[in-house]
């Protein structure tokens, strides 16, 4: 017999806000291989991080398909929000506090250990270039640890909803296509390198995003959230990169003036 869920009415209230939103604007979303996501026990849901939106937008679809919730890591600044710091703890998000790696290291893998979903984006920040960059290790450090799965999750469409660098307007999100392709899982070794199993990661979320990008059904050629090398007009990796330096130089020095 399965086990009844725990109810949860933030978490409850928050999916039904966002189905509700994301039924207004009449998303037209397509998802392959969720089959992939374990109905019960622990796994790492590694995701593709185009935009703002694809925590919920997968927690859309994974919801849709069993059910389940996923907990979300995410820095520590928005916990200390008073806004959005009492509806991350109620919804058992995991605070990320880089002057305390080890502690929420530490919860995660028992998150994970407790059967949870955990979502994590590899890539550490927004992707500019709509290409998959180079990844922490984290999350093959949490699935080999809690002896749990990766399940690689490609995201393609949720960019033209809300991400950095770009003022979209409410009305440009109505019937936008948000396609999602879950990946077979990968298994971490005990003793594997991390950073073997993590390009390993790389490699399968970039296969998953170039299909998704092959098979979308609205032509991106001369578009701001179409790559450059499919004839967008993102940023490249390279120049994308440049930027997120220069960004993180300007914050650097503003803070040490502070």
């Amino acid at each position: 017999m399965t086990r009844r869920r725990a109810s949860e009415p933030i978490y409850s209230t928050a999916i039904v806000a966002g189905r509700g939103l994301f039924g207004l604007w009449g998303l037209k979303r397509r998802v392959i291989g969720v089959e992939h996501v374990p109905v019960a026990g622990g796994a790492v849901l590694a995701m593709t991080h185009f935009g703002y939106l694809e925590f919920a937008l997968v927690e859309w679809v994974t919801w849709l398909a069993n059910r389940r919730r996923i907990r979300f890591m995410a820095k520590q600044s928005v916990f200390d929000s008073p806004v959005t710091g009492p509806l991350m703890r109620g919804m058992r998000h995991i605070a990320v506090d880089m002057k305390a790696g080890a502690a929420s290291y530490a919860k995660a893998v028992q998150a994970l250990r407790d059967g949870e979903l955990l979502g994590v984006f590899p890539e550490a920040g927004v992707s500019a270039s709509f290409t998959v960059r180079e990844l922490k290790t984290g999350a093959a450090r949490l699935a080999a640890e809690a002896g749990v799965p990766i399940i690689p999750v490609a995201v393609w469409g949720g960019q033209r909803l809300l991400t950095k660098g770009h003022r979209i307007g409410f009305f440009q999100r109505f019937g936008v296509p948000v396609q999602f392709a879950f990946g077979a899982p990968i298994t971490v070794g005990a003793d594997e390198d991390a950073r073997v199993a993590t390009e390993r990661l790389r490699v399968r979320l970039q296969e998953l995003v170039d299909r998704l990008q092959r098979e979308y059904p609205v032509d991106g050629t001369g578009a701001w959230w179409q790559p450059r090398h499919l004839g967008g007009t993102a940023p490249t990796p390279e120049e994308a990169a440049a930027s997120d330096a220069a960004r993180d130089a300007a914050r650097e020095a503003r803070r040490d003036a502070a």
